[in-house]
């Protein structure tokens, strides 16, 4: 199951296939460009170039299409990453973050190895919805300065926090520079446009390309508008040599949970892209193989100094319509930006930071996903109050506490509603009486119960949330005239220690009282569950009843005098 998908796509490999291949790896490559630079001015530091978002494409994404549990998936640099970025580098700088990234991509391997491919995909939607939606704004508010041409002495720092960066940029609007704006409109517009009337070429690139060529033409770095070399430098001919990251020991334990964070967002993003491929194209990835090649991925991009990878949607969209059909298209994916960034370095340094912005803008606009956000706030107010909460800790605070947040109130919240679908009903109860819908051969109020028998129906798991109104109706059963105690099961698919342990007390407190108990209809998991418990000794397999009919026999012998417990 950890075997990539490359090898076996080799084997029948021919001509045609690479020929396939080679077009959609040039055009993924093409693609990748702008965001790999655009996300990388994203995370709002000096140290995190234009390049390190390059090299990170680069070196992450050769390794992720080696490795692959996908045929189609394309890795890299995402806006996931951005908010933890920043959040890593302020704390601990470019070192940490190297570490941190190398972590993540050793937890990645971890979840790989022992098979977590599975239960990654069980976050809860409006958890992912909300912080996917509150990186979406905070990404965009991190451009604010670019877009609006904002001018901030440099020995002023623009503030990490949300109400600290707009309270920045209002003190400092009357730099206000019109010409980096209307670069920013006009590579959102062209975007657009290509997108509406020719969706198979490179919007982001072409929009990128005309912002650069008006910027060039009319002098713009005369006006203030700022590009990528009087920002950050050239960019360099070629990869960096591949180093250790520098561990601060005493700093590690403060990096796993970051790290696993950061683990977490890429298996939960490249999975969800694995299986919007395996949407588009009819196939099956492998989530365990996946989860592996992200973790390789991420420790490749630690060495060369990049920055957390995963798989992309967008590009990864973008290589299936381009006709890519194995993770060749990926590598070659990756040569074109390394033959991009080796030829094309100089003059991609000239790409004005509003082009960037703009670029951002829209796929913030994407990553918001306003018509879902919509749909879960018009839902069950439960879930609603989930995405909300998770978007404001997202955007207010930071990411990892509103991922750790999310789940747990997802957890909660799901916990409640099985609570509220287990119950237990007695035949006592006139819930039980006739049922026009119960199929008879299992309705009780057509059978006749001894005297002195009691039957209770549990629906639902019989777990640690749902146990109470077990004790508050059962229990009772004890004070009256009662001989034998039917706990019908037939309802109940799981049964967890909190269950057994309070059918466990209950059997207990029937022998005190000198009661019998039966079990009839049990599932195969709370079969298994009681059959390796001390209670299963102490019932005897005559006292666990195929169905309700031979638990009513049972019951009847017993009241006869035979076959009780000594």
């Amino acid at each position: 199951m950890l075997k990539p998908v490359l090898f076996s796509c080799l084997k029948n490999y021919d001509r045609s296939t690479f020929l396939a291949d080679l077009g959609a790896g040039l055009t993924v490559g093409v693609v990748a460009l702008p965001l790999a630079m655009a996300f990388a001015i994203a995370c709002g530091y000096r140290d995190i170039t234009p390049a390190t978002g390059l090299v990170t494409a680069i070196v992450a994404g050769l390794l992720i299409s080696l490795f692959s549990g996908s045929k189609f998936q394309i890795g890299g640099p995402t806006g996931a990453f951005v908010v933890l970025i920043a959040s890593v580098v302020a704390r601990f700088g470019m070192g940490g973050l190297l570490c941190c990234t190398l972590l993540a991509g050793l937890f990645l391997v971890l979840f790989g190895v022992f098979r977590m491919g599975a239960l990654i995909r069980f976050i809860p939607f409006p958890v992912t919805t909300g912080f996917t939606s509150g990186i979406a704004v905070t990404i965009f508010c991190t451009q604010i300065k670019d877009i609006l041409g904002l001018s901030i002495p440099e020995g002023a720092t623009i503030p990490a926090d949300f109400l600290g960066k707009w309270q920045c940029y209002f003190a400092h609007l009357d730099t206000f520079n019109p010409w980096a704006l209307g670069l920013t409109m006009l590579t959102i517009g062209v975007i657009v446009l290509v997108r509406r009337w020719s969706p198979r070429l490179p919007a982001m690139l072409i929009g990128m390309l005309a912002a650069t060529a008006v910027f060039v033409m009319f002098d713009l770095d005369a006006c203030g508008v700022r590009d990528i070399r009087s920002q950050f430098g050239a960019l360099p001919a070629g990869l960096p040599l591949p180093t250790f990251p520098h561990l601060e020991w005493p700093a590690l334990p403060e990096l796993v949970q970051p790290a696993l964070v950061i683990a977490l967002l890429a298996a939960i993003e490249s999975l969800l892209s694995a299986s919007v491929a395996d949407g588009m194209t009819g196939s099956r990835h492998k989530p365990n193989a996946e989860l592996v090649a992200q973790g390789i991925g991420n420790i490749g991009s630690a060495f060369f100094g990049g920055l957390p990878a995963t798989g992309a949607i967008a590009r990864t969209a973008t290589n299936i319509k381009a006709g890519g059909r194995t993770p060749v298209s990926g590598v070659i994916h990756a040569a074109t930006l390394l033959v991009i960034l080796v030829v094309a370095g100089p003059y991609a340094a000239m790409v004005p930071l509003p082009a960037l912005a703009g670029i951002l803008a829209v796929v913030c606009w994407t990553m918001a996903d306003v018509p879902n956000f919509a749909n879960l706030l018009r839902g069950p107010r439960p879930d609603a109050a989930v995405l909300v909460i998770t978007f404001l800790l997202t955007v207010i605070f930071d990411l990892v506490l509103a991922v750790e947040v999310g789940v747990v109130l997802a957890a909660l919240l799901f916990i409640g509603r099985m609570a509220q679908i287990s119950g237990v009903k007695s035949l006592r109860d006139e819930a039980l009486g006739v049922d026009e819908e119960e199929d008879p051969a299992r309705s009780l109020a057509l059978r006749d119960v001894p005297p002195g028998v009691e039957v209770f129906d549990i629906q639902g798991p019989f777990f640690f949330g749902a146990v109470e109104q077990f004790k508050d109706i059962v229990l009772k059963t004890l004070d009256r005239d009662v001989r034998c105690v039917i706990l019908r099961m037939r309802l109940v698919p799981a049964l967890d220690a909190t269950g057994l342990h309070v059918l466990e007390d209950f059997l207990a407190r029937c022998r005190a009282h000198k009661v019998e108990l039966l079990l009839c209809g049990v599932q195969p998991q709370p079969r298994d569950v009681i059959r390796h418990a001390p209670m299963y000794r102490e019932l005897r397999p005559s006292h666990i009843c195929e169905n309700i009919d031979m638990a009513l026999e049972r019951a009847r012998q017993i009241g006869a005098g035979r076959g009780s417990a000594a």
